[in-house]
């Protein structure tokens, strides 16, 4: 569980964690069926709000309940040597997102491109959907997994995209922002402003981190 949000910059992970490889995936809108989908422009893709539930046999009333609206603004993912960075100015958030290596062993000073990516957390939005639009036109990864609170590393998917379109991902989706596969890589952000987010420690719950192997590049 995460307390604070400064554990996603600081998450102080145990060491000799297993390793769980997960599946690297062509991003298409076949593959990508219940998950989200892949969008030409990003004016165009309309983003989800989830109506606030109920609590009792009495419903919300029309119109009310998903008028929180969404946010925007630029993701930014940075690979320094073995650790991959992320900041998020639609939410005001900063990640320390993955690990190229074990993260005891990491080092942010070589200039080394990452083989692997070593993913410690994971979360979902249950107010809305999320919409990442590269601006930089570089392929990129992004893990997802359904929905689910008792969701397992192995039912997660990297999802490939080349970069010349944006990817919508649903509202409950697991996932972990955007990830350069090298250098750093800009995208336009686009969610629920609640930004309502439920965790899952891979680390500490599972005593692993998942393996993305990285496609190599042409």
């Amino acid at each position: 569980m995460i307390t604070s949000s400064s554990e996603l910059l600081n998450p102080e992970l145990p060491e000799k964690l297993d390793r769980v490889q997960i599946p690297v995936v062509e991003a298409t809108d076949e593959s990508l069926k219940g998950f989200g989908c892949l969008v030409e422009k990003q004016e165009d893709q309309e983003i989800e709000i989830v109506r606030w539930p109920h609590q009792g046999w009495r419903e919300v009333d029309p119109d009310t309940g998903n008028e929180g609206g969404t946010t925007e603004g630029i993701f930014e993912g940075e690979w320094k040597g073995d650790v991959l960075y992320g900041s998020n100015q639609a939410v005001s958030g900063n990640y320390t997102l993955g690990y190229a290596v074990d993260p005891e062993q990491s080092d942010e000073t070589h200039q080394r491109d990452p083989e692997h990516l070593l993913l410690w957390h994971a979360n979902y939005h249950p107010d809305g959907g999320q919409l990442f639009f590269p601006l930089d036109k570089n392929p990129f990864l992004c893990p997802l997994a359904l929905p689910g609170d008792d969701v397992q590393p192995k039912d997660f998917i990297a999802f490939l995209c080349d970069g010349s379109q944006g990817l919508y991902i649903h509202p409950n989706i697991w996932h972990e922002g955007i990830f350069p596969l090298k250098g750093k890589q800009r995208f336009f952000d686009k969610q629920g402003a609640v930004h309502a987010r439920i965790s899952i420690d891979f680390a500490r719950e599972f005593n692993c981190l998942l393996e993305i192997k990285i496609p190599a590049q042409s």
